[in-house]
C-alpha cells in the first residue's frame, strides 16, 4: 500500500509538531491522544483515494497578557480630587496623623490617577484621584504648613482613560480587598519596636495612640505562644485573652486554661478569678497598712489588669504580704513597749468582743494647744459656710465634696488624739495592736485583766506581809500574738444526701444573728420595753430567785465562734457607734448618773433602755450538753432559740436588710457540695443547679456565690419563721419540740467544728 508524497508530507510535518509539543510540556490529554492508534493525517487506500485529506493539529488559544498601568511622578498641583471616591464617612487615623506619618516616612502607597480629558476627549495635563483622597489631602495639608512644595512630584499609578472600568469601581476595590493586620500580628509588631529599643512614649507618638494602649498591646503579646497561637486559630476571644494578661506566669496562664476546657463557663471574668484566686486585694487593709511601694521593694510582685479597672491590683505574693505586716506592726508595738504597759497584743485583726472581760481604763485626752484650738475652729466654721452654701443644691460639686472630707478627717484626727493614763494603771493594763479596715494602724490603750488588777484589803495586806508593796509597779512585759491563718475549707463530700449543717458554722451564723436582733431591739423601745417587762413578770409571778434591792441584770453574751468578718458587719458598726454615743454623753459617778437619767425626755429614756436591753439578747445557737452537764442543754438552748424567733417577728428581722450575704467564706465553702446545689435550686431553680452541679468543690462554691447575688437567700438558721400555734407550744413544752434540721446533733458536725479551729502563733 502505498501513499501520496503529499500525504507523507503532512504526516511527517505533523509527527515533527507533535513530538516537539511533547518535549515542550503538552498537555495530558494530547499525551493521552499520542498513545491511542489515531492516524495524524488521514488516508486511504489509493485505489479509493481521490483528493488527499490532511487533518489540522489543535492548538491551545494563547494566554491574553496583562497590561499594568504606568506609573510616573506628576506634580502635585496638577491633581484634583475626584467625585468618585466612594470614601464618605471619616474612619481610622486622622488627615492630621496620616500627614504626620507623611512626613516621618515618607509616601508609601502610590496614589491612584485618571488623565482629565476635554469635550473632545483630549488630556488636559491635570489628573483626578478617585483612590488615595485621604492622602491626597494629608499632601495638601503639609503643603498648607509650607512643609512640602506645591509642586512636589507624587507618586502615581496612570490609568488608560479608554478602559472599561470605572472610578467608582478603583475606589471601592482598593477600600474593600485591603485586608487588615491581625490583631496578634498588632501585637507583635509593638512587641519587636520594643524590642529594638524604642520606649512606649516613642511607639505611641509614632502611631498616635496613647501610652496605655502601648502597654496594652505589649501585654497581650506577652502572653504565653500557646496561648496566643489558639487566639490566632480563633480558638478564644480577645476577652479572653485580655483576662489572661492579668498575670505574667506563663505556667498558670495554660493551667487555667486547661481547666477551663473542662468547665462550662469561660467567660473572662471566670478567668481572671481563677488566675487571682491565690492572691490579695491591692485594696486589702494588709496591703494599705504595708503599702504597695514596701510590698515591691522587698521583692513581691503586684498583678495588674490593663484592661478594666482593678482597684489597685492584686499582690501575688501573699505568705511576704503577711510577714511585712507582722514586722511591721511588731515594730509598732515595740514603740508603744517603751510607755510602760504590761502586755501589748498584737493582731491583724480582733474578733469582736474580744476586750468584754477586760475592764477599760477612763483616760483624759491630751490638752489642746492655743494653735490646735485656732485650727479645729476654723475647720468647723468652714465646714458650716460651705454647708450652709451649697444647702439647697442637689448635688454637691466634686471639689467642694472632697473638701468636706478633708475637713471631717481633720476634725476626726483632732478627736481620737491619745489619751493620758494614770502611770499606775499603765503598769497593770495593756495595749491591743492592730490593723483597722482603712488600712491604719489602730491602737487601743488600757484594758485591765482580772488577774492583774490590784489587790484590795486583805490581799494587799497579805502581800505587804510577803514583803512585796502593793503600790510598787510590776516591770512591764510586753507579748505580742500573731494569728495567721483562718479557717480550712470543710472537705469535699461526693455523697450525694444533704447532711445537717456543721455546729460551728451554725454557730457563726447565729451570732451574725443575734447581733442583728440587738440592733432591731436597740431601735424597737417598745419592744425592749415588752421583753423587759416579760422577764421580770416571769421573776415575779414565777418567783424566780432575787436578791439585794432589784435584781434584773443585762449580761453581754461574747461570741466564742464567731466569723472573721463578722466585727466589720453592719450590725456591729451599728451597735458600736451606738454605744460610744450614749457613752459620751452618760456621767461617770453613779449619782449624778441616777439624776441625769431622771431629767431623761421619756423618748431619750425608752431609747436608752432599749439599748442595754438589747444586749441581753442571745439567740445564739451552741452545742447542747446531752449528759446534763454544767454547759447549756439541749433543752435550754432549744427554748432560747423559740424565744428568740419570737422576738425577731416583733421587731420585724430581715437577715438581708441587716447585711449578711451568702459567699464562699461565711457558707458555700463550710457546707457539702449538696447543701450548695440546694441552696441554688431554692433562689434560682433546677436549671441553674445543673448548670454547676458537675464542677468541684470549690468551683461551685464560687459560681454558687456569684448566682445567689442579689437573690435574698438565706440559709435556714438565718430565717425568721411565721407566727403560728408550733412556737408557742414550744414555748411552753420546749421538750416535745423536734430541733431543726440545722440543730440535728450529728457527729460528722462535731469532727468538723473541731477541724475548723484557728492557728495561732505566738510571738515574744
Amino acid at each position: 500500500m502505498r501513499f501520496r508524497r503529499g500525504s507523507q508530507q503532512a504526516v511527517t510535518q505533523g509527527r515533527i509538531c507533535a513530538d516537539a509539543h511533547l518535549r515542550l510540556g503538552g498537555s495530558a490529554a494530547f499525551q493521552r491522544k499520542r498513545a491511542a492508534p489515531v492516524f495524524v493525517t488521514g488516508w486511504k487506500p489509493r485505489e479509493s483515494l481521490s483528493a488527499p485529506v490532511a487533518e489540522t493539529i489543535p492548538m491551545a488559544p494563547a494566554v491574553q497578557k496583562i497590561t499594568l498601568s504606568s506609573s510616573r511622578d506628576i506634580p502635585l498641583n496638577k491633581l484634583v480630587l475626584s467625585q468618585s471616591n466612594v470614601r464618605r464617612v471619616k474612619a481610622g487615623v486622622s488627615i492630621e496623623e496620616l500627614a504626620e506619618d507623611i512626613a516621618r516616612r515618607t509616601l508609601l502607597q502610590s496614589l491612584n490617577v485618571r488623565p482629565v480629558l476635554d469635550a473632545d476627549g483630549a488630556e488636559t495635563g491635570m489628573f483626578e484621584v478617585p483612590a488615595g483622597g485621604r492622602r491626597y489631602r494629608a499632601l495638601q495639608l503639609l503643603v498648607k504648613q509650607k512643609r512640602l512644595g506645591k509642586t512636589a512630584p507624587v507618586p502615581c499609578v496612570v490609568r488608560d482613560p479608554g478602559v472599561d472600568v470605572s472610578a467608582e469601581e478603583d475606589s471601592l476595590a482598593e477600600n474593600v480587598h485591603r485586608a487588615s493586620l491581625h490583631p496578634l500580628d498588632q501585637f507583635r509588631a509593638f512587641q519587636a519596636l520594643r524590642q529594638k529599643g524604642q520606649s512606649e512614649e516613642e511607639i505611641a507618638a509614632v502611631f498616635f495612640v496613647g501610652v496605655n494602649v502601648v502597654k496594652q498591646r505589649l501585654r497581650l503579646a506577652a502572653v504565653s505562644e500557646k496561648l496566643l497561637d489558639v487566639y490566632a486559630e480563633d480558638g478564644m476571644t480577645l476577652e479572653q485573652l485580655m483576662a489572661f494578661t492579668v498575670t505574667n506566669d506563663h505556667a498558670r496562664q495554660e493551667q487555667v486554661w486547661e481547666a477551663l476546657q473542662r468547665s462550662y463557663s469561660q467567660e473572662p471574668y471566670q478567668i481572671r478569678r481563677m488566675l487571682t484566686e491565690r492572691t490579695v486585694r491591692a485594696s486589702d487593709k494588709r496591703a494599705l497598712f504595708v503599702g504597695l511601694d514596701a510590698y515591691e521593694q522587698a521583692g513581691g510582685i503586684v498583678m495588674r489588669d490593663l484592661f478594666q479597672q482593678d482597684d489597685g491590683g492584686w499582690l501575688e505574693n501573699v505568705g511576704l504580704l503577711d510577714s511585712l505586716v507582722a514586722e511591721k506592726l511588731k515594730a509598732e508595738a515595740e514603740k508603744i513597749a517603751a510607755e510602760g504597759w504590761k502586755w501589748i497584743e498584737v493582731n491583724v485583726d480582733f474578733p469582736f468582743g474580744h476586750s468584754h472581760h477586760l475592764r477599760e481604763l477612763e483616760g483624759t485626752p491630751t490638752d489642746l494647744t492655743a494653735e490646735e484650738q485656732a485650727t479645729i475652729e476654723a475647720l468647723k466654721a468652714e465646714y458650716a459656710k460651705l454647708e450652709a452654701e451649697y444647702e439647697n443644691a442637689d448635688e454637691l460639686p466634686d471639689e467642694v465634696d472632697v473638701r468636706l472630707g478633708e475637713i471631717e478627717t481633720a476634725l476626726a484626727a483632732f478627736e481620737a488624739r491619745p489619751h493620758i493614763f494614770d502611770p499606775a494603771d499603765i503598769t497593770r493594763a495593756g495595749v491591743f495592736v492592730s490593723v483597722d479596715s482603712d488600712g491604719g494602724l489602730c491602737i487601743d490603750r488600757g484594758y485591765v485583766r482580772p488577774e492583774d488588777e490590784a489587790p484590795t484589803g486583805t490581799d494587799a495586806e497579805v502581800e505587804n506581809e510577803n514583803g512585796n508593796d502593793a503600790s510598787e509597779p510590776s516591770a512591764p512585759v510586753q507579748r505580742a500574738v500573731i494569728t495567721l491563718g483562718g479557717q480550712p475549707e470543710t472537705e469535699d463530700d461526693e455523697d450525694d444526701t444533704v447532711k445537717p449543717l456543721p455546729d460551728r458554722l451554725v454557730s457563726e451564723l447565729t451570732a451574725y444573728r443575734t447581733l442583728a436582733l440587738r440592733d432591731a431591739v436597740a431601735n424597737n423601745p417598745h419592744v425592749a420595753m415588752t421583753a423587759l417587762l416579760h422577764k421580770l413578770c416571769l421573776d415575779m409571778f414565777q418567783h424566780t430567785a432575787s436578791g439585794n434591792c432589784l435584781e434584773a441584770s443585762v449580761r453581754q453574751v461574747f461570741f466564742s465562734i464567731q466569723s472573721a468578718d463578722l466585727k466589720d458587719s453592719p450590725p456591729a458598726k451599728a451597735i458600736a457607734e451606738r454605744h460610744e454615743a450614749w457613752k459620751a454623753d452618760l456621767p461617770k459617778d453613779e449619782a449624778a448618773l441616777w439624776d441625769w437619767l431622771a431629767a431623761l425626755d421619756e423618748t431619750s429614756r425608752a431609747s436608752l433602755l432599749a439599748h442595754c436591753v438589747s444586749f441581753g439578747v442571745n439567740a445564739l445557737y451552741e452545742k447542747g450538753d446531752r449528759y446534763g452537764g454544767p454547759g447549756v442543754s439541749i433543752h435550754g438552748v432549744q427554748r432560747r432559740l423559740v424565744k428568740a424567733a419570737r422576738l425577731a417577728r416583733a421587731v420585724g428581722l430581715d437577715m438581708v436588710e441587716a447585711g449578711w450575704r451568702p459567699t464562699v467564706d461565711n457558707y458555700f465553702g463550710r457546707v457539702t457540695k449538696p447543701r450548695i446545689l440546694e441552696a441554688v435550686r431554692e433562689a434560682k431553680g433546677e436549671q441553674s443547679a445543673q448548670l454547676i452541679d458537675h464542677l468541684k468543690k470549690a468551683e461551685m462554691a464560687k459560681e454558687a456565690e456569684r448566682l445567689l447575688e442579689g437573690t435574698g437567700w438565706l440559709p435556714e438558721p438565718l430565717r425568721t419563721a411565721e407566727a403560728g400555734a408550733a412556737d408557742e407550744k414550744g414555748d411552753a413544752n420546749a421538750d416535745g419540740e423536734a430541733l431543726p434540721a440545722f440543730l440535728s446533733d450529728d457527729e460528722d458536725s462535731a469532727s468538723e467544728e473541731d477541724a475548723d479551729e484557728p492557728a495561732v502563733i505566738a510571738a515574744e
